[in-house]
């Protein structure tokens, strides 16, 4: 689903043609709290794909250090949230096992940009993800989420160790806070914003060239 859908979508449901809804995505390794997260903010019901983890999945789904996690997203988490008057964003959460990546390109088609979870436990789990945003050129914040126990990290840390490229948001969050989730989320349409700016501006003044 496209922004361009989306947005498309919520001129019918409110009437007003000036309202505005952004497609964000929410990525991350397995059980890092992706589905919590989207839960937390929507002010809709959510919708989850959410199975329980098999005795088959047991080998091909690394499960190190959630061990206690029972279910998995197969396909996507969705919900919505209203930011101000006039924008509400839609949010797509990613499967985060190896076998439901192929699901990510058809997912990723018309966001304005993502949000990373991390769990600083496991920080080398969102690497693909981190990955596959930086290769499509599609902005991201990185959310460290803090779980009760994990070893609190400064940003400058985390950007450190996931190699971000320079100027790549990490923010600290609680995925179980609506607050917290909330703050994330306009701090990634605000960074979202100023590259696509960037870029735009880039673009027409190579454009332009030499008279």
């Amino acid at each position: 689903m496209s922004s361009e859908h989306v947005h498309g979508t919520d001129e019918e449901e409110t009437g007003d043609s000036s309202s505005l809804a952004l497609k964000i995505l929410v990525a991350g390794g397995f059980g890092v709290g992706k589905t919590t997260l989207v839960g937390a903010v929507s002010e809709i019901r959510p919708l989850r794909t959410e199975e329980l983890l098999s005795e088959a999945g047991q080998f091909i789904d690394d499960t190190g250090g959630v061990e206690r996690k029972t279910t998995t997203t197969v396909a996507m988490d969705f919900g919505r949230i209203t930011i101000r008057s006039g924008l509400s964003l839609y949010l797509f959460g990613t499967p985060g096992q190896d076998r439901f990546w192929f699901l990510w390109d058809e997912l990723s088609q018309g966001a304005l940009g993502a949000v990373v979870l991390a769990d600083t436990r496991r920080l080398e789990d969102c690497f693909p993800a981190v990955d596959y945003f930086e290769h499509r050129r599609i902005p991201f914040v990185v959310a460290v989420n803090c779980f009760s126990g994990a070893r609190t990290y400064a940003e400058d840390d985390v950007s450190r160790a996931l190699d971000l490229d320079q100027g790549t948001p990490v923010v600290l969050c609680d995925a179980r806070d609506r607050a917290s989730g909330k703050d994330v989320l306009i701090r990634m349409v605000e960074y979202a914003g100023r590259m696509h700016t960037a870029r735009l501006l880039d673009s027409v003044g190579r454009g332009a060239g030499p008279e």
